[in-house]
Parts: structure tokens; sequence; C-alpha cells
């Protein structure tokens, strides 16, 4: 008789993940639930470790698998429905464990939810979405379970695979990372199990966990232990702290369960520590409920264990305030509108030589020099004081005929920063026609074409080149 007044739990895995999740806890040996796994793939039951099996839709798919579309899935659960039914009846509470943006766990998942659900059995759902590497295809149907798990449940655990690399490493199996989601489920249900089954100072019940859980939406469920100094704090803070979850936080919740569970040698003040820091870290509100158990376990000597149920917490806190991709492309790309923001030039390594000034507004020293009749320059240039670290050249031989030079080529062109030597040929040709020299308003000035080292020249060696 005490044993038909127990609790029935019943943790279901639907598909491939949810059934390596029931086999990995049945390796943990937890105790005090009852393990089903259901699948469309017979193979895949064949080779559960649980003998609790439910082919699901056996005409539907002749137990070759939902073939990753979702609507097989949906389909096979319903042909199963009355032996769906059959092991939910005499349940209390229901962990629906599932992998979603596959066939079978997108699809049946929430059909076995909602079969559960309408009898009034409370139920949690567990479930992962898939690595950003399989595609956005999969990602969609991965979302589009999550809503149709998050409408038939009490409430909704969910795991991103993406998550484990935040706890993984260089040297990770792929087998060890998902056991690390998997234990997210273990988590949880080994917490509620504790809190129905142990006893102590603080005992609670399955009525406590139903108050907490029942309609909340989101929650979290997380476990943390520790030993030696420190060790309370140390287990209340890893049990509300989960980084694979999917960016959760327990701030806000609106219950919260926590059991404290140590060896013989924990003591009251500990208990105190550990429940007023995971309290500290939710920041409930006054109404928030919040119901504590403490239990002796004698296998945790030296040890303690803090299980943390928390459910409804608001939206504001169960995801990170990260802008949707949508959005995030929109605030990234606002500052370099074309018409706000045009990007800049693309500026070449090599310097260029840029047009010179026109004529019109070349500055007054870079006017036609004055030239008398007997070939003198009376310039005010030639009164300038010529500039220091200027590399003189070498006497120009003028017995030969003057090449003509480019045009703005002049020796005053050294009073800037630049010598016409520093000009590639290529500058030089795409240069506009220069405005400095109007050489035609005097036959005397082309007569009179010089180079930089002119100014220094004696006039009458400029009168004998060019007689």
């Amino acid at each position: 008789m005490a044993n038909e007044l127990k609790p029935r739990i019943l943790v279901i895995g639907v598909g491939g993940a949810g059934g390596n999740a029931v086999d990995n806890m049945i390796e943990a040996n937890l105790q005090g639930v009852d393990f089903y796994v259901a699948n469309t793939d017979a193979q895949a039951l064949s080779r559960s470790k649980t003998n609790n099996r439910i082919q699901l839709g056996p005409d539907t798919t002749d137990g070759l698998g939902a073939g990753a579309r979702p609507e097989v899935g949906a389909a096979a659960a319903e042909e199963s429905s009355e032996e769906v039914a059959a092991v939910l009846d005499g349940a209390h509470m229901v962990f629906i464990a599932a992998g979603m943006g596959g066939g079978t766990g997108t699809g049946a998942a929430p059909v076995i939810a909602r079969a559960a659900h309408k009898r009034g059995i409370l139920t949690v759902g567990v479930i992962t979405k898939p690595f950003s590497f399989e595609g956005t295809h999969r990602m969609q149907y991965a979302e589009d379970g999550v809503d149709k798990m998050q409408d038939v449940v009490d409430t909704l655990i969910v795991v991103p695979n993406q998550n484990l690399f935040r706890v993984a490493n260089q040297k990770t199996t792929i087998t060890e990372a998902f056991r690390m989601a998997d234990d997210v489920l273990y988590c949880g249900v080994k917490g509620i199990t504790d809190l129905i089954t142990s006893s102590g100072l603080i005992n609670l019940d399955f009525a406590d966990v139903r108050t907490i859980i029942k309609g909340m939406g989101s929650a979290m469920m997380g476990m943390g232990e520790a030993e030696g100094e420190g060790r309370a704090l140390e287990a209340a803070r890893s049990a509300i702290e989960n980084p694979l979850l999917d960016d959760a936080s327990m701030k806000g919740a609106r219950g919260v369960l926590i059991n404290i569970i140590g060896g013989p040698d924990m003591t009251l003040f500990e208990v105190d520590e550990a429940a007023a820091e995971v309290k500290r870290e939710i920041d409930a509100d006054e109404d928030a409920n919040i119901i504590m158990g403490s239990t002796f376990d004698p296998d945790l000597d030296g040890r303690i264990r803090v299980s943390v149920v928390a459910a409804g917490m608001p939206e504001r806190t169960t995801r990170e305030s990260k802008p949707r991709p949508a959005e995030a492309k929109a605030i990234v790309e606002e500052p370099y509108s074309p018409t706000s923001y045009p990007e800049p030039d693309v500026t070449p390594s090599r310097p260029t030589v840029r047009p010179l000034p026109a004529a019109n507004a070349a500055p007054d020293y870079l006017d036609e020099p004055k030239i008398t009749a007997n070939n003198n320059i009376i310039d005010d240039v030639e009164a300038m004081p010529e500039p220091e670290n200027v590399r003189r050249r070498e006497f120009v031989d003028r017995s030969k005929p003057a090449q003509p030079e480019p045009e703005q080529g002049s020796g005053f062109s050294n009073l800037f920063s630049w010598r016409r030597d520093d000009v590639k040929p290529e500058d030089v040709e795409r240069q506009p026609p220069a405005q400095a020299a109007a050489s035609s308003n005097d036959d005397q000035i082309k007569q009179a074409s010089f180079d930089d080292a002119d100014l220094e020249i004696p006039a009458f060696l400029r009168r004998s080149a060019n007689n």
C-alpha cells in the first residue's frame, strides 16, 4: 500500500537524442523513476538499455525512422497514441527528453507531451537545439518544435548544443560533450527525486514540487556539489550557474525550490549559508514562492549537495538582451549607410603629383620673371635668400640648343618641397597645362630657358650661351 502512495515519475526519451539521454541516466544508476524510450527507428529501440520501449508509427514508418521530417514523427506518435496513453496512466510527473531539429524528436515529443498534459500530469520538457554548423533548415525545425513544446508542458528547459563549446576544450570528445548536455536532464530529475524520496530536518514532498513547477513556463533546474572549506557556498553557486542552458538566469523567478543535502557533518550554519546564497543570487521579489528543504544522506559524508528548481522567470532574464540577427544587422549597417555615411575613397600607397594651381590662383611669387634687353633677370626672386640645404646641380653645358622643358618646371619649383627629378614622366604628362610660364608673350623668354642652376650663372655666360 505504501508503494501505491509514492509519486510515479516517468522519464520518456523521444527520438535518438532522447534515447541517448535515458541510457546515460540508466548508466548513472538514477533511482526513483521509470524510464521509457519512444522512437520511429526500430534498430535504435533495440539498442536501448531499457526494456520499456514504444515503437512509434509502425505503419507510418515501417520502423525505418522519420527521415528528418517532423510531420512524419508527429503522424507516427498519433498512430501510437494508445500505447503512449497506457504508459502515462497512473503517472504524477513526466520528464520528456528530446532533441529538436530532427524528425521524431521534433514531431513526436509535442504529441506525447500534450497527451500527458491533458491527463493533468505535471509535465516537464527537457530539449536540446542543434549546433550552428547543422544549418539553418534544421535550426528552423528546432525553433518550431520549441514553440510547440512550450504550449503543451508546464515548464520547459532548453539546452542549445552550441553552448557545449563553453565547457568543452580541444581535447573533449563528442561523446563527452553530449554527456554534458545529458547531465542537465540528469541533474533536474535527480534533484526532484531527492526532494521527494529523502527525509531529514525539513522535508519536502511532491505537492511542493507541483506548486513550484505547475504552469510556470520557463524553468531551470540545477545541482551543485562541493567539499572542503566553503563547500556550502560553492555548492550553491554551482547549482544556480549552468553555462549550458539557453542563456537563462534564475533572477526574478516566481517559484523557487531549494533542497540542501549533506552528510552527518553538515552544520546548521552551512544550511543557512547555502540557502541565503541562492536567495541572494535569484533576487526574487517579495511575492515569489520559495520553498526550502534539508535532508541527510550518509553517502555524502564530507560533502554538500544543493538542488535548485526555479520557474516562472520573466522573459528579460531567461534570454540575454542580445539583438536578434535582423536587429544586429541593422545596428551594424546603419552607420555605414551610403546616404549618411559614404565610404571614404581608398588612398593609393604611392603618393601622386597633384595638378598645379591655375594661373589666376597662383601666388604672386610664381609670376613670370621679368627680363631686360640684356637678359638680366630683375624679378624680386633674385633678392630672396637662397634656401638652405638645397642640393646644387652641376654646371649645365648650354653650348647645345636648350631642350623644351615641361611646363612649370622652372627653378622656382625648388622653393617648395618637391623637385622636378622626383616627378615621374607619366605623372608630368598627366598634369594640366602649366599656368606660371606664359612664355608666348615675349620671344626673349623662349630664349631664356633655364634650369635650377641658371640663377647662379654669371650674366656674360648666359649671353654667350644664347649667341
